[in-house]
């Protein structure tokens, strides 16, 4: 009996010390862990009203636009202004191809896209689950089955390593809070061979009448780009007011 004591005590003082090692070391971890985010990020208290004052390689982040403004997304008169369906034609797509379309937002371009993967498929990837709400809807109302919406965060897209053929991103790589994090899992989720598209408004230009936090010069996307190993192939200046930037492992 005084054997079986003084075995349940050595037990329970081991787990106890384990615990409170466990209550010593997270802290420790923790710190570790926002240094290691803060040394990529910057954050300033003064900021431009259309940025989250958070800062990336020497670009103040953009607010992402809500759920609230789909109907902008859907807009008659996107076709005239920004020519998407030269976007689609440019992709090149293959049938059999799966395309992550990454702020996917409505599934304005997603819808475009699958209609060329007769064999393959899109995934319509956004952080609002609202948005995708409204894909689900639009892929019941027009029968179409080849879309499949999911639900990401802030650091995780939620595509599995290499599963994708390509990442295309439509106006929303200059709105991810954090884009380093979100490229690192984009890059792994690329197939071999695989490409990664991006068509941001043109941030060169002054009289690209857009805010200036939702436009990007080739020059800075090609550095966020190289720091998480995309190495930088062509670009393609067809649309009347955004760069088409290719990119590949």
């Amino acid at each position: 009996m005084r054997k079986q004591l003084k075995y349940n005590f050595l037990c329970l003082t081991l787990v106890s010390l384990l615990i409170l090692w466990g209550y010593l070391l997270f802290p420790i971890q923790t710190a570790i862990a926002a240094t290691a985010t803060s040394s990529i990020y910057e954050q300033k208290l003064v900021h431009s009203p259309d940025g989250i004052g958070k800062y990336y390689m020497g670009r103040e982040i953009a607010k992402y636009m809500s759920h609230t403004g789909a109907a902008w997304l859907e807009r008659p008169s996107r076709e005239a202004e920004e020519q998407p369906s030269k976007i689609v034609t440019a992709l090149n797509l293959k049938p059999t191809d799966i395309v992550a379309d990454i702020g996917a937002g409505t599934g304005y371009l997603s819808f475009r896209i699958a209609s060329q993967l007769t064999q393959g498929k899109v995934l319509a990837v956004d952080i609002q689950p609202e948005m995708l709400d409204i894909i689900d809807f639009l892929k019941k109302e027009n029968n179409i089955t080849n879309v499949e919406p999911v639900l990401a965060t802030a650091t995780n897209p939620n595509l599995a390593p290499a599963s994708i053929d390509l990442a295309l991103m439509v106006d929303a790589y200059h709105e991810f809070e954090y884009p380093q994090q979100i490229m690192q899992a984009i890059s792994k989720a690329l197939k071999p061979g695989g490409r990664v598209v991006l068509v941001e408004y043109r941030g060169e230009n002054p009289f690209i009448f857009i805010k200036a936090l939702h436009k990007m010069t080739q020059k800075q996307v090609k550095k966020e780009m190289q720091a998480v190993g995309l190495v930088w192939r062509q670009t393609k200046n067809f649309l009347p007011q955004q760069h088409f930037m290719v990119f590949e492992k």
